[in-house]
């Protein structure tokens, strides 16, 4: 796994001290900046050469929160991850973070081993939730999807394939493994699968894959 920089956005000091002692143990973490809030965030962002890989952001911040903050860092650096650390657990709040585009959303009571797995299923499958939200969410998503108005938007059979595999946490190397085709291949169904969808990116594809059922819950 190659080495990533990291931003923690969240206005507590010793929670941003505490989570950089933790995460600068992780092998794979080359770099950790700190931000106190939203503004100071993008003023972090427009100053770097090189761009992090993945933003803890809190949503609770004074000047500038991180909803806001994470609207403008989708529009201005979409390629960026970007994971919500917060206390906040409610369904529609979780899902309207998903509709703007985070790539994961961990607790703030998680264990230290949660947070590394979060970073390493961000970075490699391009989502992350717990399994204790996700279960309910995605659950509930599905049992509401037969009143959805919107169509399946004409998956091939193999884009069908690979999202199923995609909402399953297959890595696009697992992907290709399991389907026999090169990872180049599995990236562009990726990319396909986004664009007739209309999702943000992988996160908000599985949630619309679960809402409007065009995968099942195994």
């Amino acid at each position: 796994m190659k080495k990533i920089d990291i931003v923690i956005t969240d206005d507590h000091n010793l929670f941003r001290k505490g989570m950089k002692a933790l995460i600068s143990d992780f092998e794979f973490v080359e770099n950790i900046d700190e931000a106190s809030n939203g503004e100071e965030l993008l003023k972090l962002l427009a100053s770097k050469t090189k761009l992090p890989d993945v933003i803890l952001l809190d949503l609770k911040m004074p000047v500038m929160d991180g909803v806001t903050a994470q609207t403008q860092i989708k529009k201005l650096y979409p390629s960026i991850n970007v994971i919500i650390i917060t206390m906040e657990d409610e369904e529609q709040f979780i899902l309207h973070m998903i509709g703007e585009g985070v790539n994961g959303y961990l607790l703030k009571n998680a264990e230290p081993e949660e947070v590394e797995t979060a970073l390493k299923r961000v970075l490699e499958s391009g989502f992350y939730f717990p399994e204790n939200i996700s279960s309910v969410i995605f659950s509930n998503l599905s049992k509401k999807a037969k009143t959805s108005t919107l169509v399946n938007p004409s998956f091939t059979e193999r884009e069908s394939e690979v999202l199923s595999l995609i909402c399953r946490e297959f890595t696009a190397i697992e992907i290709a493994e399991k389907l026999s085709i090169s990872v180049r291949t599995v990236e562009g169904h990726r990319q396909r699968l986004l664009e007739k969808s209309g999702a943000k990116n992988i996160a908000g594809l599985v949630l619309n894959a679960y809402k409007f059922n065009w995968v099942s819950i195994k």
